[in-house]
């Protein structure tokens, strides 16, 4: 099989689709690789990396759409790359269809085969390809609280751990899932007073064991929801349904309650975000202000840790891009329900019941 590295042109996106070992290991395979120059600058790596572990350079990411018949990237396809998209051709990278209807068709007027990070599913129900990137994420919402959280910055002035005779910050974190807990956790070691709200109460009573004493879990609920968000400095979005868009706990009107300066960080942005006032922003512009509260909604906000996310997503999505390019995408799916759980378009028909229903669009089961 010939697979395609591009390099990502997401604005200020700095991961890569694949390190060099993963080059090594598919070269070795049988396989040709063809890597974008420059693919691994913003995680550090060096197109002589890649070409000494038998990738072949290549300087436009035509080539490697209009030659590859496996693509691995990071972030779904941008504009200029669906046009690129062809009939047969297997992507696998993240997409987040559900909060995109006009990729979801174009992917699907393309003929190209979706094969979904966020929706592969391993035999122990775990999203193990959207688990590393969610773990970044969760850490990096409390970073970007903190910061966005000071006068400068359109914040409220608060310091998340306070001082002596200072309380700390108040942290509502919407969601106890991978992203959730990982935010608790660094918030609880900044020294914020945290509340983690889900509902599954399984998971709460998880989260009390082995969390720290300045952590508690809520039941959510509509109206556990609203007395949060009025003691709440800062909000983290934590929502996830997997391939579906995220329901909105959040409305317009509820920022009301909240304090002047509060800030929210909706992590679930790429899914359609949980606030009903979000709506996507970059890491040039990262954030806007509604009814006196801060907005942080970042698409890809691992993308500005690149190395770190770089190395985390591709120990994982590795192994599967071998299968699928040992084996190709019947043979990979034939032994691996992983790899059923990932397709979310193939033959120009949605295979993902979430996105089917999101948009309307007829749901056929891959290989139905």
């Amino acid at each position: 099989m010939i697979v395609g590295i591009p390099k990502e042109i997401k604005e200020h996106e700095y991961r890569a689709g694949m390190l060099p070992v993963g080059v090594e290991e598919l070269s070795r395979a049988g396989h040709r690789v063809l890597v974008q120059k420059g693919v691994g600058l913003g995680s550090g790596i060096r197109d002589v990396d890649y070409e000494r572990s038998g990738g072949t350079l290549v300087g436009q990411a035509e080539e490697i759409f209009a030659t590859a018949d496996l693509v691995v990237k990071v972030k779904e396809p941008q504009a200029s790359e669906i046009a690129l998209l062809r009939d047969g051709q297997l992507v696998f990278t993240y997409f987040h269809f559900a909060a995109n209807e006009t990729l979801t068709r174009g992917v699907l007027a393309s003929g190209a085969t979706a094969i979904a990070y966020e929706t592969l599913q391993d035999r122990r129900g775990s999203l193990c390809l959207l688990t590393p990137m969610s773990e970044v994420a969760g850490r990096m919402s409390i970073q970007q609280g903190a910061k966005f959280l000071e006068r400068p910055q359109e914040g409220r002035g608060i310091l998340l751990g306070g001082v002596p005779g200072v309380e700390p910050a108040h942290i509502t974190v919407l969601g106890g899932g991978v992203v959730g807990t990982q935010a608790a956790r660094i918030a609880a070691g900044f020294g914020a007073s945290v509340c983690v709200l889900d509902t599954n109460l399984e998971r709460l009573r998880y989260l009390d064991d082995i969390m720290p004493h300045n952590v508690t879990t809520l039941f959510s609920d509509r109206h556990t929801i609203l007395d949060q968000l009025g003691k709440a400095d800062l909000v983290i979005g934590a929502v996830l349904i997997r391939g579906a868009r995220t329901p909105r706990l959040v409305k317009k009107e509820d920022l009301k309650g909240m304090k002047p300066g509060a800030v929210v960080v909706d992590v679930a942005v790429d899914q359609g975000g949980c606030f009903e006032t979000t709506r996507p922003t970059s890491h040039a512009d990262p954030t806007y202000v509604v009814d006196g509260v801060v907005h942080y909604a970042v698409t890809n906000m691992p993308g500005a840790v690149g190395r770190t996310s770089t190395y985390a997503l591709c120990n994982a999505t590795l192994p599967y891009a071998l299968q699928i390019a040992n084996q190709g995408l019947a043979g990979a799916a034939a032994q691996s329900p992983d790899i059923v759980s990932a397709v979310n378009v193939h033959r120009r028909q949605v295979t993902n019941l979430a996105v089917a229903e999101t948009f309307g669009i007829p749901f056929v089961p891959f290989g139905g």
